[in-house]
């Protein structure tokens, strides 16, 4: 029987590392929050993930799908549609990311007040 090697993101050349980098990514945060609500196009990601760059968003997209977290489906139409989606594994991710996501609602003003006396 093969043992599960014991992953740990505090060391550097762990492969978890990855995982941690990929998932702390601010694009990749906005993305996954936007694919919760369902399967999107490019043109719908881009518009609702604010600032993000049509190279980013797509080098976000492939990173993505390469780590299991989104889906690519391509429908053979005219013109082409390519729809992107949560896996399991991205649809895991939700309770977490929302979490995140409403402490820095909840937080924003407390830390540019922060900021703001750390500057001053």
């Amino acid at each position: 029987m093969t043992e599960t090697p014991a992953f740990d993101p505090y060391a550097a050349d762990c492969p978890s590392r990855q995982l941690v980098d990929r998932i702390a990514d601010r694009w990749a945060v906005l993305v996954i929050g936007v694919l919760s609500e369902g399967p999107a196009r490019n043109g719908e990601l881009a518009a609702r993930v604010g600032g993000i760059s049509p190279k980013m968003l797509s080098q976000t997209l492939r990173g993505l799908e390469r780590d299991g977290l989104i889906t690519r489906e391509a429908h053979n139409t005219v013109p082409p549609r390519v729809e992107y989606a949560l896996t399991a594994s991205g649809a895991s991710l939700q309770p977490v990311l929302m979490a995140v996501e409403q402490w820095a609602r909840d937080h924003a003003g407390s830390v540019l007040r922060a900021q703001a006396a750390y500057d001053g």
